[in-house]
């Protein structure tokens, strides 16, 4: 089975402790711009081509905890191709294929170490050339 394509990583999402301070960082030393906050607890944040998302937990976490790292691809249906090429390939899918609330389309899966990634169609940065 062909390995479909994909744009590389241009989502990570972080367990925070401290939204706002987060927030206050990568928004105004940093220069990201909030694309969606859909919660007091979630945030969405991106320099235009990626996609940086901020979940605000309770639990004592190290510092730089990964939720996990989402690999870009250009269309809902790629998301689909993914998932049956990774079922090809011996990868259980942690959560099946899925539209999510603003839109986008995801799956799922860990790698060998445990790391959870998803493979994610983003209608703000999916299909853009930068």
């Amino acid at each position: 089975m062909i390995r479909p394509a994909s744009r590389g990583i241009r989502h990570i999402a972080l367990r925070v402790r401290d939204l706002q301070r987060m927030r206050s960082f990568y928004v105004d030393t940093l220069g990201f711009r909030v694309e969606w906050e859909p919660d007091p607890l979630n945030l969405y944040l991106t320099s235009g081509t990626d996609n940086l998302a901020l979940h605000q937990v309770q639990e004592h976490l190290p510092a730089g905890s990964l939720d996990h790292m989402g690999i870009l691809v250009d269309r809902p249906e790629d998301v689909d191709a993914w998932a049956m090429y990774l079922k090809g390939q011996n990868v259980d899918l942690t959560q099946e294929a899925k539209t999510h609330r603003d839109g986008a389309r995801s799956i799922y899966f860990q790698d060998p170490e445990m790391n959870l990634i998803q493979i994610i169609f983003h209608p703000p940065i999916s299909g853009e050339r930068n």
